[in-house]
């Protein structure tokens, strides 16, 4: 080989170790700019975890402190039952509206506030919103209005909490920190149900306590899907449409649940997103038993 072509040669392949030292900066920039992109969204992901279980706790706070004894009386109800309800001593009345006295300081903070929900033994253990003319106001929002990945558990607004409607549905995210809804998909395990068969959802206007009838996967389907759809359910026009919801969600059980409910009986359903399909979802359903 002639010196000419030694050097040509020598020319082709700085070029081309070039043109590849250009590729690999590239990618390094890409990979660095990825790397840096996904910290900083984990980080404000969890922060934003952190930030919203302690504006939760100082909550917590404000219901120890307005907490009493609660006074009863024994009343029959609607089915002919008797009941154990609370006395107007446990009341107060706020902007015109009658609640119970240990959410006094809580809704005078934020009147979208409805009620507080705990689920013994769990990280569950939060407030409560509803705002009927926005129903997702509060997806990515804390309760102090400020935005938050983890968001705020947040009622439907076509249930119904003053003169409840038949079923009243929760939302709240499934957030990988364990927080919000996170453990309810935990109920997909039968021995996890046995531990935690009771929910108590106590709202402004009442006490509450549940127990838990079903517990399944499911997803959000096509308006033109005419199958079933649980998060549609929020008042029966009838006994038989009332059974038709309480049949579906035990057969969408993965295991067997004895306790269920009847017509007349008032149900929560508690709903968060699970990630086994396209728009999936998992809920639990629950029947108020006091």
């Amino acid at each position: 080989m002639s010196v000419s072509s030694r050097g040509t040669v020598r020319v082709k392949k700085k070029k081309k170790n070039k043109k590849k030292d250009i590729i690999l900066n590239i990618l390094i920039v890409v990979f660095v700019t990825i790397f840096v992109g996904s910290g900083g969204y984990l980080f404000k992901y969890y922060y934003a975890s952190h930030k919203n279980e302690s504006q939760v706790e100082e909550l917590k706070e404000l219901v120890v402190k307005t907490s009493e004894e609660p006074t009863t009386e024994i009343i029959i109800n609607e089915k002919g039952e008797e009941e154990i309800v609370l006395t107007d001593d446990n009341f107060v009345e706020v902007n015109g509206k009658k609640i119970l006295k240990k959410f006094e300081s809580i809704y005078k903070q934020n009147n979208a506030f409805v009620g507080w929900i705990t689920i013994d033994d769990t990280e569950i253990d939060y407030p409560v919103v509803q705002t009927p003319e926005d129903e997702e106001y509060y997806l990515r929002k804390d309760f102090e209005g400020n935005k938050s990945t983890a968001g705020t558990l947040f009622v439907d607004a076509s249930s119904i909490l003053s003169v409840p409607s038949d079923n009243i549905l929760i939302y709240g995210h499934n957030m990988h920190t364990g927080k919000m809804f996170h453990d309810i998909l935990k109920y997909e395990d039968e021995q996890y149900y046995i531990n935690h068969k009771y929910i108590k959802f106590d709202t402004i206007y009442g006490e509450g306590t549940y127990e838990v009838i079903a517990a399944f996967k499911s997803n959000i389907k096509p308006i033109t899907d005419n199958s079933f759809k649980y998060y549609q359910f929020f008042d029966a026009s009838d006994e038989a449409e009332f059974d038709d919801f309480v049949t579906n969600c035990k057969a969408l059980t993965p295991y067997e649940i004895n306790t269920t409910a009847k017509y007349g009986d008032k149900l929560i359903t508690l709903s968060t997103c699970s990630y086994h399909t396209t728009n999936g979802r998992f809920a639990v359903v629950a029947k108020k038993i006091k």
